[in-house]
């Protein structure tokens, strides 16, 4: 397999897992205040939202270059 298939496959892994999820969430720790020995961390839960369009992009570019990536030259 040439690098044009492997990016094309995975552009289009990659728009289906967005495009049926939707987005992915992810925990972070901050440190809110630091008194001495004494430390304060509070855990954030953030979340990302990926757009349809992007989705359904990354979709037709995979296609695309995967199309692209099986012709002749």
């Amino acid at each position: 397999m040439n690098a044009m298939r492997i990016v094309g496959v995975l552009l289009l892994v990659l728009g289906l897992a967005g495009f049926l999820t939707g987005g992915f969430s992810f925990t972070k720790d901050t440190t809110q205040a630091k008194l001495g020995p004494l430390e304060l961390t509070v855990k954030e839960k953030e979340s990302v939202n990926i757009p349809q369009w992007m989705s359904l992009g990354a979709m037709v570019l995979g296609g695309v270059v995967l199309v692209l990536g099986f012709r002749k030259r």
